[in-house]
């Protein structure tokens, strides 16, 4: 399972039957017992026994279309496809008999003459089914010439930028078709034609890159031959090796099989047995891997004694003594909590608690935070009141049990976009769907797909809207009345209904403040209280708010108010949007946790660490990343350890990030591109891709799976090595000989983790979700089965408070923000990929009413001004958002969304604000001057990397750390603006 020569998974040929009872077949003359309902072919090849197929796969419904799965049924005329054939009892089935092995012959003939007899030269040679199966049946001539029509001309489509389709290769089994409807649901794809006119065809006969194809690449890991074939297979040949790893993207957590040759990537291929994602991949998975051998990856460490100077390419030796001594220097002179770390949630969970101990043992400061908190901390906090956990309660096939569902304030189509396919495949089985989102998102009416409702709330005011839900609950006597007496706390609850029944929170007294018409957030909440099992989905768009604490909880009210915890097909779901939030939040990644979300001031749980780290502990919290930023201005915090984070792109108020971080004297940046923050930074230090290292990550159902080492890190360490390094030159030693050890700490130190282990993971199947201990050693998929882990379950009272952020006469507009399929997140990783083929840009929606009002057309430049700053961006005018709200993505760092983003935060965590931000905007000519400042620094940075790569990459000789190499006439400090500008 670690690593393996690369071969083809088992396939079984048609899905397995859910069925519990079995009957009794005979197969070949041996009798089995299957599950009712099994196809012969399923039953056959868990008999051991293959049939011959082309068209079939076990994850995808039986087809019937090749033939050459045929077989012999006693006591029946002709011989029928196993696919299509369930069995019955009694039933007594041959697989070989003389005239069988005619028939697929036969058949295997007719393939074989529309096909190109270039086995040596095709890319799948050695990897193709239509080969293997001619093999199997004994194919040894074919009868019918090359001579006559044929499809071995045809054109290959070579548009999409990571595979190619070569029609002259397709045995128009259906298979691709079949798998972008059932596995995808983009139903992208068509048979077009008919006979020996049928082709495969993308769209209305467009290109792939043309048409709605979102290149999950679900077609071409389920065709059977080399019709549909990755470019980087036909450009480096057939693999060697594979090794299973996780994806570094979302939150989803996908399995992939990394096959290899030597230290070279040839495809990520999605394991069939992941169970986070089932054998499904999205583009950023499956294709856009390859900025982890991007020629922007920094290899080499680099210092500089002030941020206006060039970088100096240094040892790891001179790097780490040099950041340690400046570390060490400005504690003598500012005080121990002068200083801080920041930790990754796109690191292992293993790199994150080393970050943070390394900040509570070696700094002796509790100044740590993570980007997790700028995102889903009232996650943390809403549901750990309520339910007494900080995480969500289901499993990701949870879902396939749900009867409706709630999706709040997330877009999963195109941020966690495998976790999509699967809830669009169960609301194509009837599930029934409520959208709560400004904007209408691809799950409000898409092929196959429509929600019931789609309530567009105004941005800001999602408390008022889930508490007017709740008010038809309580007033209408559908509160699940059995279970709130059995698992609730009864004073809270009481509070609760008495505070949610009142007048002023019905869905009439609040649609002036929420913008939703009373009557369709009426039916919305009477469908999900009375519809049977209801599942709660949401996103940043609940978090990212000044009451999304509240909001959180609201949600818990709901799921407990109607009984929807604590089984299959229910539960209050946070879909975390990057690979490991939910493990940095686990890790202890808060100035005020420790791992596991065991308070810092406790001193039993102090005294623990204590013990083990050999090192005493400050008892008081530390500060929060926002708090470091207003002390750095304020001149009392001067030095930062940020590992695997772009705050100066991805936090907002960029100005205000930018003066704190100018402020401080000794910034160390570790990442694997030169990145914004590092602009400010005085040391940096190479990371390592997830593909250079071994851990974990987990991901937003709690499952803890393994990221293994594919290659070698490409600048000599892996990222826990780094701070290891660092913590030794600070004098307090960390020594591991791998990640395992690390894994082996943290399970010591966390209760909810004490049964994890790299082995234990292995043992399992390649993922464990926590709890995993004593009292649940194979772990725990559904939570709150018998009761709420505080006890009983806790009502809170969610009084809609307004934001401070709100429409004005002078910023008339709301912004809000997201995310899109091609692109990620900052966009470091896929900015340095084929995908920004599809998304080159961030763009502004505006609703055509808006647009017309200010004089704003398709494509024009728009500035966009806010209280904090402004950026200009190309307008996009569109319906999908309603009058009064502008949205944007953040992928790109030219764009400066978070130059307008505000300082507003969540009453609770300090979550900040970003999908509410008060704007007003207007057609322009030109950039703005943030914009055109960054752009002028950027080409300084830029001049200096292209110097050194005509260099060869040589370092220059070292110079004394005290004395920094000057400064080139050229270079200027990097953009701190005023408010004004």
């Amino acid at each position: 399972m670690l690593e393996t020569v690369v071969k083809r998974e088992r396939d079984f040929g048609t899905p397995a039957s859910t069925s519990t009872q079995t009957v009794q077949i005979t197969i070949d003359g041996t009798q089995v017992d299957v599950a009712a309902g099994s196809s012969v072919m399923r039953a056959a090849a868990e008999a051991g026994i293959n049939i011959p197929k082309l068209c079939a796969t076990d994850n995808l419904e039986a087809f019937g279309s090749c033939r050459l799965c045929l077989v012999q049924i006693e006591g029946r005329r002709g011989y029928p496809a196993s696919c299509t054939t369930p069995v019955e009892a009694g039933m007594v089935i041959w697989t070989e008999t003389p005239k069988l092995h005619e028939l697929r012959r036969g058949v295997m003939e007719l393939y074989i003459s529309d096909h190109p007899l270039d086995c040596l030269t095709c890319p799948a040679n050695g990897d193709c089914e239509l080969q293997d199966m001619a093999g199997v049946v004994g194919l040894r001539n074919v009868r019918y010439g090359y001579d006559g029509a044929n499809h071995r001309a045809d054109a290959t489509d070579e548009s999409n930028p990571y595979f190619a389709y070569d029609p002259s290769k397709c045995i128009v089994c259906s298979r691709c078709v079949r798998a972008c409807n059932e596995v995808q649901g983009t139903f992208a794809l068509t048979i077009d034609g008919r006979g020996f006119d049928s082709r495969i065809t993308a769209g209305q006969k467009d290109t792939f890159l043309e048409s709605d194809c979102v290149s999950c690449g679900a077609c071409v890991q389920a065709c059977p031959t080399s019709s549909l074939t990755e470019k980087s297979v036909i450009m480096m040949g057939q693999a060697e090796h594979s090794v299973i790893t996780t994806c570094a993207y979302c939150g989803v957590g996908c399995a992939f099989k990394a096959e290899m040759k030597g230290q070279e990537v040839v495809r990520m291929v999605p394991w069939k047995d992941g169970k986070a994602n089932r054998g499904h991949s999205c583009v950023k998975g499956r294709f856009a891997w390859g900025y982890a051998t991007h020629q922007d990856r920094m290899l080499k460490p680099m210092i500089r004694g002030d941020i206006s100077h060039p970088w100096r390419e240094v040892s790891w030796e001179e790097a780490i003594a040099y950041a340690a001594s400046e570390l060490k220097r400005i504690q003598a002179k500012y005080g121990r909590d002068s200083i801080g770390g920041i930790t990754s949630s796109r690191c292992t969970n293993e790199e994150t608690y080393l970050v943070q101990k390394l900040v509570r043992a070696a700094f002796g400061t509790n100044n740590v935070d993570t980007c997790a908190r700028v995102c889903h901390s009232p996650t943390g906090y809403g549901l750990k009141t309520t339910l007494g956990e900080s995480a969500g309660t289901q499993t990701f096939d949870s879902v396939m049990h749900t009867d409706v569902v709630i999706i709040m304030g997330a877009n999963p189509s195109a941020a966690h976009p495998v976790f999509a396919s699967r809830l669009k495949r169960r609301l194509r089985e009837g599930a029934r769907l409520i959208v709560i989102d400004p904007r209408q998102i691809e799950f409000v009416n898409s092929p196959h797909i429509k929600a019931d409702y789609h309530l567009p709330v105004r941005p800001g005011t999602n408390t008022a809207l889930l508490t007017s839900m709740a008010h038809v609950i309580a007033t209408e006597g559908l509160v699940d009345e059995a279970f709130v007496a059995e698992r609730c706390e009864a004073p809270a609850f009481q509070q609760w209904r008495d505070f949610v029944s009142l007048p002023e929170n019905s869905p009439e007294a609040m649609e002036a403040v929420t913008g939703v018409n009373a009557q369709d957030l009426r039916g919305a909440a009477r469908l999900f209280a009375t519809h049977g099992n209801g599942s709660i989905y949401y996103g940043l768009g609940v978090t990212e708010h000044s009451q999304g604490s509240t909001t959180v909880m609201a949600i818990a009210n709901l799921a407990m108010a109607t009984g929807n915890l604590g089984r299959e097909g229910v539960g209050v779901n946070p879909l975390r949007g990057q690979n490991n939030v939910q493990g940095s939040c686990d890790m202890g990644s808060f100035p005020h946790e420790l791992p596991g979300y065991r308070h810092i001031s406790d001193d039993a749980v102090r005294g623990q660490f204590e013990q083990d780290w050999g090192v005493k502990l400050q008892p008081e919290p530390g500060l929060r990343i926002p708090n470091m930023f207003d002390a750095a201005i304020s001149g009392s915090f001067k030095g930062m350890y940020c590992q695997g984070e772009d705050i100066v792109q991805s936090d907002p108020d960029t100005q205000h990030v930018a003066k704190a971080l100018a402020s401080m004297e000794c910034i160390i940046v570790q990442d694997i591109f030169l990145n914004e923050t590092a602009k400010y930074a005085h040391v940096f230090l190479p990371g390592s891709s997830f593909l250079e290292k071994d851990g974990t990550f987990t991901n937003a159902e709690r499952r803890i799976s393994r990221v293994r080492q594919v290659m070698q890190p490409k600048a000599g360490m892996a990222d826990w090595e780094v701070t290891c390094a660092l913590s030794h030159a600070l004098g307090y030693p960390m020594d591991y000989r791998h990640a395992s050890e690390i894994m082996d700490e943290i399970a010591r130190l966390t209760p909810t983790f004490s049964g994890v282990s790299f082995k234990k993971i292995d043992e399992l199947g390649g993922s464990v979700q926590w709890p995993c201990n004593a009292d649940a050693p194979d772990g725990t998929p559904i939570m709150h089965v018998d009761h709420f882990v505080r006890g009983k379950g806790k009502f809170m009272i969610t009084k809609y408070v307004p934001s401070d952020e709100r429409s004005t006469r002078k910023f008339p507009l709301l912004l809000t923000t997201g995310r899109i399929l091609s692109q990620y997140n900052v966009g470091a990783q896929t900015r340095r990929t084929p995908n920004v083929l599809w998304h080159s840009e961030d763009m502004l929606e505006i609703h055509p009413q808006d647009a017309e009002d200010r004089g704003i057309r398709e494509g024009d430049m728009v500035a966009v001004q806010s209280r904090s700053g402004e950026t200009v961006l190309r307008a996009n005018v569109t319906e999908r958002v309603q009058p009064g709200v502008v949205y944007t993505t953040f992928h790109f760092p030219e764009s400066g969304a978070n130059v307008v983003t505000t300082d507003s935060t969540d009453w609770a965590t300090d979550c900040p604000e970003y999908k509410v931000t008060a704007v007003q905007c207007r057609p322009v000519a030109e950039p703005s001057k943030w914009q055109a400042r960054w752009s002028r620094f950027s080409d300084i940075q830029q001049n200096l990397l292209d110097q050194r790569e005509r260099e060869g990459m040589a370092a220059p000789q070292p110079a004394p750390v005290s004395a920094p190499a000057p400064v080139p006439a050229e270079t200027e400090p990097a953009p701190v603006l005023s408010s004004q500008e």
